[in-house]
């Protein structure tokens, strides 16, 4: 009978601590389990913060982004007066008179292209007069406007490697100031604003005051 209440006792023992061990084991668990909701709602935050954050730079990109657009359509309104000065000044500017009247003859058809506004094939017929008379009184000037066609026909890489080659060439002539305009609107184009710049600043520099100098300030003013 005693043996049996002592072994009654001890189950009741064991199961006591059971129970309390297994309270115990409980409470570290949702103890666990709390710091873990505590990170993740941390975490949460941060994330939120985060991505708050991110937004707001976004918005300030693409508000940058539309400022700079509206720059970038300002300077290109600004560089089609080049091609289109050019095409009005060619009907009004006295071109040097050479002995070959098949030479003036030909080179008088193809300026009477861009005149008429037939860029393509303006840019082609005065390219082929410059590689038949390259020591032309006329060959700067075809030049110059075989560059300006292929501005007018949206061709502004070759527009930029044809003009910078003329003005490679004949730095001093009267029209190198405004085939440099012509580059830094090609260039403006091709959204290469630095070498826009870079240009502008060199007319200014190499061509002082000169009707091209004034426009290059101009024009750098609205990049400022």
């Amino acid at each position: 009978m005693i043996l049996k209440k002592k072994h009654t006792l001890l189950l009741f023992t064991s199961a006591f601590f059971c129970s309390i061990l297994s309270h115990n084991a409980y409470a570290f668990e949702d103890e666990d389990a709390r710091r873990a909701i505590l990170d993740l709602r941390a975490q949460l935050r941060q994330s939120a913060q985060a991505r708050l954050e991110l937004s707001n730079k976004i918005q300030s990109l693409q508000s940058q982004i539309t400022q700079l657009r509206g720059e970038i359509e300002k300077i290109n309104n600004s560089s089609m007066i080049s091609a289109q000065n050019a095409r009005s000044e060619a009907g009004f500017e006295p071109t040097p008179q050479v002995g070959d009247p098949t030479e003036q003859r030909t080179y008088d058809q193809a300026l009477d292209l861009f005149r008429q506004g037939n860029y393509s094939q303006a840019s082609v017929a005065l390219g082929n007069f410059a590689a038949a008379y390259p020591n032309s009184p006329l060959t700067p000037s075809a030049r110059f406007y075989e560059g300006s066609s292929r501005y007018a026909s949206k061709d502004f890489r070759g527009a930029i490697q044809g003009l910078q080659s003329m003005v490679s060439a004949y730095p001093s002539d009267p029209k190198a100031g405004d085939a440099m305009l012509v580059i830094a609107g090609s260039q403006v184009e091709l959204n290469n604003i630095a070498g826009a710049k870079a240009t502008l600043e060199s007319i200014v520099h190499q061509y002082p005051d000169t009707p091209a100098s004034d426009t290059a300030q101009q024009r750098l003013e609205l990049f400022r």
